[in-house]
């Protein structure tokens, strides 16, 4: 399947498929009509002898400073050279692809004034598996991603260095092994590359797919935990949620009562459940309704210009701004960072009741020969380390700014930091919910896994194709890195909604 490259009609999922699944990209008719429309008013106000940002001055602290338009092709190359500046670890694939469909996606939107060429190398890049090398930090999320747009626009000069079929190679060496030619970059292509916050999107966008199946997740791991401890009914009804209408919250209540529907188990308490039981919907609603808001702001900022300045040729403008800055991207990332954070803190929670023989009525440590074994202790601890971490971790990147160039871009969004910690906040909280799944699987073992309701059970007996019931203490962590690869891959998802249909 190809997906079409619009400007304005990309969703994540695509961005999923085309950064994981390597799906190749074609540009709509559209989209090239648009770009050619604005090249050719950009050309005919280069002629003019205008005064154009990026163009015909210099950047940054530079924009007062005028260059001939003699020397924009040698402009736009030295702007990609000398903004090639990212250092730590080499960016994951993922990322890099995302960042570069991103980046071509706003150019193909037709207010950029590149050329054609330009965005037909990047598809060629993106089709041939053409991968520039990148690391991970160096953004400060205004101005737009400069150090990694840049260094992905140095391979596509010849520079640089990229990857092609996993070899590490200089950049113009890889594109020639691809078929392809470097690019000699005219008036304001090579700012046109680096000005915008595609790289901090990409890992909002793809990581707001990956928390949408953690979250369901998170959900069949509560409904497990629920059911083999036999809570009430009540907290989950929909009467209680409808006078509280909050759509996160519906959902999940919902999605508790679909995973658990035929539960012969549950309800059989005469008193009220712990708060991280009974306040299931009410926690995990929340972080729904945070994960769509976060949903909104990507696809919003994928099919947006972010770029300056922009040019509208129906208009004959040509406007500077500040389309670039990450604002919104760092407060999504940010503001998801600190919702994952409470899954695990409420999932760490159910792995204590699930483990305490006071508050579950189960084993100690879900475990028979207590003194001799120590059974399924050390699994909260472990939980208990990554849930700690992300509170460190969730703290917003934000709401931190240091001026840069001369104090000429003196705010930035620092939405880098916000997305690499969101990153690990999502794989500790993946592990967390590993954890309670396993325990939740044991609790339910020492009850009746036949009693248990459909949706649960299906969790069960994937937990179970994975490890057996533990009968004394063994190794735990290959069953650990075992059931969490499964809820990365969202493989326990895929088996319960096979048994019991899509959830909310």
């Amino acid at each position: 399947m190809t997906v079409n490259i619009s400007g304005t009609s990309l969703t994540i999922e695509e961005v999923v498929r085309v950064a994981r699944q390597g799906e190749p990209v074609s540009l709509t008719a559209e989209a090239r009509q648009k770009v050619n429309l604005c090249r050719a008013y950009l050309e005919e106000l280069v002629e003019r002898g205008e005064a154009i940002y990026g163009v015909t001055t210099g950047i940054g602290e530079y924009a007062r400073v005028p260059v001939p338009k003699e020397l924009g092709e040698e402009l736009q190359k030295r702007i990609i050279r000398s903004h090639s500046a990212s250092v730590g670890d080499l960016l994951e694939e993922q990322y890099t692809r995302a960042g570069l469909l991103l980046r071509l996606n706003t150019l193909a939107m037709g207010f950029s004034g590149v050329r054609l060429e330009l965005l037909n190398l990047m598809v060629e890049m993106l089709n041939r598996k053409v991968l520039p090398v990148v690391y991970n930090k160096g953004s400060i999320g205004a101005s737009g991603d400069l150090v990694q747009l840049a260094q992905m626009g140095a391979v596509m000069i010849g520079e640089g260095e990229a990857f092609y079929k996993g070899e590490r190679l200089p950049g113009a060496e890889a594109l020639k092994r691809a078929g392809l030619a470097p690019l000699t970059l005219s008036y304001k292509e090579g700012l046109s590359i680096i000005n915008g916050s595609q790289l901090i999107t990409a890992f909002c966008a793809l990581c707001c797919y990956d928390v949408g199946v953690l979250l369901k997740t998170a959900q069949v791991a509560s409904a497990l935990t629920v059911d083999s401890l036999g809570c009430k009914e009540g907290p989950f009804e929909e009467e209680l949620h409808q006078v509280r209408p909050f759509p996160g919250q519906l959902s999940v209540a919902a999605n508790i009562r679909q995973i658990t529907q035929g539960t012969e188990l549950m309800y059989k308490r005469s008193y009220q459940d712990a708060y991280s039981l009974r306040c299931i919907p009410q926690v995990l609603g929340a972080v729904y309704d945070t994960l769509q808001y976060a949903r909104n702001i990507a696809n919003t900022e994928i099919n947006s210009a972010g770029d300056n300045p922009l040019l509208f040729p129906d208009a004959k403008k040509v406007l500077s701004g500040g389309n670039f800055h990450g604002e919104p991207i760092a407060f999504a990332l940010d503001f998801l960072g600190i919702a994952v954070s409470e899954i695990a803190n409420l999932a760490e929670r159910h792995i204590n009741r699930l483990l305490n023989p006071k508050l579950s009525g189960l084993p100690d440590f879900l475990m028979e020969g207590k003194g001799l074994n120590s059974g399924l202790m050390l699994l909260q601890y472990s939980a208990a380390d990554l849930a700690s971490e992300n509170k460190t971790l969730a703290h917003p990147g934000s709401v931190d700014s240091i001026p840069v160039s001369a104090d000429q871009e003196d705010h930035m969004s620092m939405g880098a930091t916000s997305a690499r910690t969101l990153v690990e906040i999502i794989k500790n909280t993946r592990a967390v919910i590993a954890i309670e799944l396993i325990c939740g699987s044991q609790a339910l073992d020492f009850t009746d896994p036949g009693q248990a309701g459909t949706g649960t059970r299906a969790a069960y007996q994937a937990v179970r194709k994975l490890m057996p019931f533990l009968k004394e203490d063994t190794i735990l962590y290959p069953f650990i890195e075992k059931v969490n690869k499964a809820v990365a891959e969202g493989n326990i998802l895929k088996n319960v909604e096979e048994k019991i249909g899509p959830l909310k």
